[in-house]
């Protein structure tokens, strides 16, 4: 497990003060943010009690298209056209009509930072404090200090530690449970499992990663444990049980303004339900934040503006998550012996082709990288030559 990256001794310094905008977590969301506003001007302090790209969370997958436009394809390390789908009672191999690909979190997380002009320090967020004053800064405790900002950004995860009261927490509360391992080795395929042998709601997976192969478990229950099962499916794949990460994992959309403080990530619900898949989103929803709080500070907007523009933006999506969460709670009432059926008819090529493109399209890539774009370096801003090349090419290439 990874260790906290507290600053000790003389680099203890207190971190008092104020700044134009307070980011709180520097993972996907908070970066997303923090690079959107990059060359603003703002005076932009990020804070995490983990170093940047320290403390892996995920499988780490994302459509390749998002890599792509946001000149992130130096983090990439494995790439699949197609999705195999195990059940008790068959198998299916659809071909998507899009790529996904697998990346390193420390190389994607330090790629973003590289797009950044903020200040990171490490520190614990432990909740809201008094503000100081009445000039409508919102004032945040930390174990190194408060520090003030008119923008207050929480993506510090499921937690949501800015949000107001408190009682969110497993098992009665709204989340998923997952963990894998993540063994050396290879595979060609991506893998998910549809099979109550491992998990009785929810899912097992296999994703490649060139070097290593990251399996787990998700269970859509919070009260069913996980860490034997994923040991199981490990063990029937004959791959080692070594390095565990695991998480909690919202699978209910919440509110993306309170208090005055603005939600992304994982901290307003920004994981879409049956997939779990939360990085596309939170880097969707962080952009779109990073772009209302740019506004903000270039003096387009007043923060109250910003905030009613991005909750009605986040609120034009909420209908598409809760229909995934319809989804994630009918599957497992599917009888076992209609599953393998179910699975190979959904194979179908114009069926699969619908499906996963109205999939994408929940959070699609974005036109652009970010605001700033222009002024980043060439290699930041994507390959035109790779860009040009067939996606199937390079994935056939990668096989051979």
């Amino acid at each position: 497990m990874p260790v906290r990256a507290t600053k000790r001794g003389d680099e203890r310094t207190p971190l008092d003060g104020w700044r134009d905008v307070l980011i709180c977590g520097a993972s996907f969301a908070g970066l997303a943010v923090a690079r959107e506003l990059a060359g603003s001007g703002a005076d932009v302090l990020i804070v995490d009690r983990y170093e940047i790209g320290e403390r892996q969370t995920s499988a780490c997958g994302i459509p390749t298209e998002w890599l792509r436009r946001l000149g992130l394809m130096d983090a990439e390390r494995q790439r699949f056209d197609t999705l195999v789908v195990h059940t008790p009672h068959g198998d299916a191999r659809y071909r998507l009509p899009w790529t996904f690909s697998t990346f390193d979190y420390r190389d994607l997380c330090q790629l973003l930072w590289r797009g950044c002009d903020a200040t990171f320090e490490t520190a614990k967020v432990n909740g809201r404090a008094a503000a100081a004053n009445g000039d409508g800064r919102i004032a945040v405790e930390t174990d190194r200090g408060t520090i003030s900002a008119p923008l207050v950004v929480d993506a510090l995860g499921w937690r949501r530690i800015l949000g107001p009261g408190g009682g969110y927490q497993p098992p009665e509360a709204p989340l998923s449970r997952g963990l894998e391992v993540h063994p050396e080795g290879s595979a060609k395929d991506l893998e998910v499992w549809i099979d109550r042998r491992y998990v009785p709601a929810g899912y097992g997976w296999s994703f490649p990663a060139r070097d290593e192969v990251r399996v787990g478990v998700g269970s859509f229950d919070p009260r069913f444990h996980v860490r034997e099962t994923t040991e199981l499916l490990a063990a029937d794949l004959e791959r080692d049980r070594v390095r565990y990460q695991g998480n909690w994992i919202p699978h209910e959309i919440r509110p993306a303004t309170e208090g005055g403080v603005f939600f992304a990530g994982d901290s307003a619900g920004h994981c879409l339900p049956l997939t779990a898949e939360g990085i596309r989103t939170a880097l969707y929803f962080g952009i779109a934040l990073g772009r209302e709080l740019r506004a903000v500070v270039n003096g387009q907007k007043s923060r109250e503006q910003a905030a009613s523009s991005y909750a009605s933006f986040h609120g034009s999506h909420e209908w598409k998550f809760r229909w995934m969460l319809r989804a994630q709670k009918l599957v497992p009432r599917v009888p076992p012996r209609l599953l393998g059926p179910l699975i190979r008819l959904m194979g179908a090529k114009r069926f699969v082709d619908w499906a996963f493109s109205h999939y994408l399209a929940i959070a699609p890539p974005p036109l652009a990288g970010s605001a700033n774009d222009q002024n980043r370096p060439h290699h930041q801003q994507g390959d035109a030559e790779e860009a040009g090349r067939s996606e199937r090419d390079l994935v056939q290439a990668e096989q051979a």
